[in-house]
């Protein structure tokens, strides 16, 4: 039986305005008054009997009222969490924080804790109190057990014995780095086979795109967050590029597609998903030629939703050139097919930017649901010109999740032995060499788009 998911609870704020007084309360959606707070309007008698307010005074009391009961709420507060860090405490009731959360989200540095000066500059000094109590002052390595295990109500709840090990938590995309990233490549002919891991990268691919890299030394990598010291594999540092909305974008383009629903029934008729259809019809209409040649002038910058690495700009808009009259299901194919390069042509601009950097990165490792899709992973292979490894396991973040479990449990000495027996490799995908010189000249394209976009901002700002 599914349990229902809970929704968060929904609050209103009510403001009454009487004659003496103004009034606020914190409604839940239940209609509960969960926090109150008044503030005096003033009253003037200029003569007797003869009673006057100020309109002004009374916004400004309302203002005052406002405030005095987010305050209110805010000191009611007794812990601020990070999700993985308020399942850890629902679980085994201990508020120790993930060092993954707190590094990555929370500014706090694994070398020197939190930083007063940043806690006070933006108005939150009380935080510091009590040793920052509220937002955690006992912070935990990924994998490292937390307090006792379970709790006997989170035991009974789950159906989990009592005391059973729970792991300080990761991050979703970091556990599905660290479920593919330390994988055994021996005996697959890999250019990272007998490298350090820093000569890879994780990718995690679904809704959205996360590439982790990691180094020895802490390396800074314009528009590329981090580093952060031991926030995914313990020892190393960790980079984290990204690109908002990739599997998004894609099921935006096909199902905003006029031909959308010609492709939903063919897709229906042969018993297949969208995207399989899409990827035989390819197939199909390519007659001699390699797929990926089909865009030789269909070209599409895939940042609909803003860029966030490298570039850091979300006010960049996505472009498509090329565009005819056509609307069949031979143009949603092709603009399916620009649309996945452009994706891939965003991990090499992000690649690059970290090799640029410092790093050394050979061999991409992939996981998430657009793992699965063969086109996906092909260009990914294609454009960056490197050997994609995909994990017997479709779904890493899990396998992520169960490595932390397996430490927590004492059965692995350490995140790097569990990694590499648990992470299993399910087949590799190489770049086709001879197709090198057509990516290398749709990636020339790839950054005059952004370019040229640019320069049309500048015009329009002029006006």
């Amino acid at each position: 039986m599914q349990s229902e998911k809970q929704s968060p609870v929904k609050y209103y704020v009510g403001i009454d305005v009487g004659t003496a007084s103004v009034r606020a309360a914190l409604v839940d959606e239940h209609g509960t008054v969960v926090a109150h707070a008044d503030q005096p309007i003033q009253i003037w008698e200029p003569q007797p009997d003869h009673y006057e307010q100020s309109s002004a005074d009374i916004w400004a009391a309302c203002c005052s009222v406002t405030k005095n009961l987010q305050e209110l709420c805010w000191e009611k507060a007794a812990y601020f969490f990070d999700l993985p860090d308020f399942l850890s405490w629902k679980a085994t009731g201990v508020t120790a924080r993930s060092l993954c959360t707190v590094v990555c989200k929370w500014t706090y540095a694994s070398d020197g804790g939190w930083d007063d000066s940043f806690w006070k500059m933006i108005g939150l000094e009380d935080l510091v109190k009590d040793k920052y109590e509220k937002i955690g002052n006992h912070v935990l390595s990924p994998g490292e057990p937390v307090g006792k295990g379970l709790t006997p109500e989170a035991a009974k709840d789950l159906g989990l014995p009592e005391g059973i090990a729970v792991a300080a938590s990761l991050i979703d995309a970091h556990a599905g780095g660290l479920g593919v990233i330390g994988a055994d490549v021996k005996g697959h002919n890999l250019p990272c086979e007998n490298q350090p891991i820093t000569s890879r990268v994780a990718m995690i691919c679904g809704t959205s795109s996360c590439h982790m890299g990691v180094s020895k030394t802490p390396i800074f990598v314009p528009g590329v967050w981090g580093p952060y010291f031991s926030a995914m594999v313990p020892g190393l540092w960790l980079n984290e590029g990204g690109q908002s909305a990739t599997g998004k974008l894609i099921d935006h383009v096909v199902r905003g597609h006029v031909a959308f629903l010609e492709l939903q029934s063919k897709a229906a008729a042969s018993a297949c998903s969208i995207y399989t259809y899409l990827n035989s019809h390819l197939d199909m209409i390519k007659k001699s030629l390699p797929v990926g040649f089909l865009t030789v002038d269909l070209h599409v910058w895939p940042d609909f939703h803003g860029n966030r690495s490298p570039l850091t700009d979300l006010t960049l808009k996505g472009m498509v050139v090329g565009l005819t009259l056509s609307r069949g299901l031979d143009e949603l194919a092709l603009i399916y097919l620009a649309t996945i390069q452009a994706i891939a042509l965003g991990t090499r601009h992000i690649l690059e930017t970290m090799e640029a950097a410092g790093h050394r990165i050979n061999t991409l490792f992939l996981c998430g649901g657009l793992s699965k899709n063969p086109v996906f992973v092909q260009m990914h292979a294609d454009i960056t010109g490197k050997p994609v490894v995909l994990s017997k396991e479709v779904e890493s973040v899990l396998v992520g999740a169960a490595i932390l479990g397996a430490c927590a449990s004492g059965d692995f000495a350490s995140i790097q032995e569990a990694m590499a027996k648990m992470g299993k490799i399910g087949r590799v995908v190489r770049p086709t060499q001879e197709h090198k010189r057509f990516y290398d000249k749709k990636y020339e394209v790839f950054l005059k788009l952004v370019e040229h976009q640019r320069e049309y901002r500048a015009i329009m700002n002029s006006f």
